[in-house]
């Protein structure tokens, strides 16, 4: 049997059929630890499933798609940037964490406010109001410090050794769990839709999204 290279280590070379069948079990048990771990930090509150169920209540999912399409390849790509060697800038230059959470906490109160004073778009045309673009959504991860959160813990517990292949296993796994389950909240979103026609209730929904985004600095903390 070939050598083979997982997050976590294991010689698979000259190992009795005993031996290898129990590596390759923990193997297993790593990769579903790893989907479990994917799966609750990526459906859970956060800065990106608020502003997507924001997006979705207020555009629609139809206009919300490429917000959704932006967190997922966004984030996906953050994590392979991220353990490749972004981790290791932080780890010799503290001061970029410091940085990171002044440009985090200034963005997320914009986009707070944005939210909270959001005008719904115009019901024939649409014009008012804009959802978030792709590329935004992209680039917002960089800035979203439960992204920064989840992307570190993920390499530092899954891919420790900072290998390509493990790298890219922990992004396809986070890729393949992230983009359904942000996407339900806009879904939820979309829901809501007809309750949220009156402007009163749509403006006491928008205020409490960006309460609930404000409330998510405390991962800064």
């Amino acid at each position: 049997m070939d050598c083979i290279s997982y997050p976590i280590d294991a010689d698979l070379c000259n190992l009795s059929p005993a031996e290898t069948h129990y590596v390759a079990r923990m193997e297993q048990t790593a990769l579903l630890a790893l989907s479990a771990f994917a799966l609750v930090s990526s459906i859970t509150p956060g800065p990106n499933n608020m502003m997507l169920m924001a997006s979705g209540a207020n555009f629609g999912l139809r206009r919300t798609i490429p917000h959704a399409l932006g967190v997922g390849f966004g984030f996906t790509l953050m994590i392979v940037l991220v353990g490749i060697g972004l981790m290791g800038l932080f780890d010799l230059f503290p001061v970029l964490n410091t940085v990171l959470k002044i440009v985090s906490v200034v963005y997320l109160l914009w986009l707070a406010w944005k939210i909270a004073n959001a005008a719904a778009p115009d019901t024939e045309s649409g014009a008012r109001g804009k959802p978030m673009t792709f590329v935004q959504a992209m680039l917002f991860q960089w800035v979203n410090p439960k992204a920064w959160s989840m992307a570190l813990t993920a390499i530092a517990l899954y891919a420790p050794d900072r290998n390509l292949g493990a790298v890219l296993l922990v992004a396809g796994v986070f890729g393949i769990i992230n983009l359904p389950s942000t996407s339900l909240w806009a879904v939820m979103g979309q829901v809501l839709r007809g309750w949220l026609s009156s402007p009163a209730r749509l403006k006491a929904f928008n205020w409490t999204m960006a309460a609930l985004l404000v409330g998510s600095l405390a991962l800064l903390i």
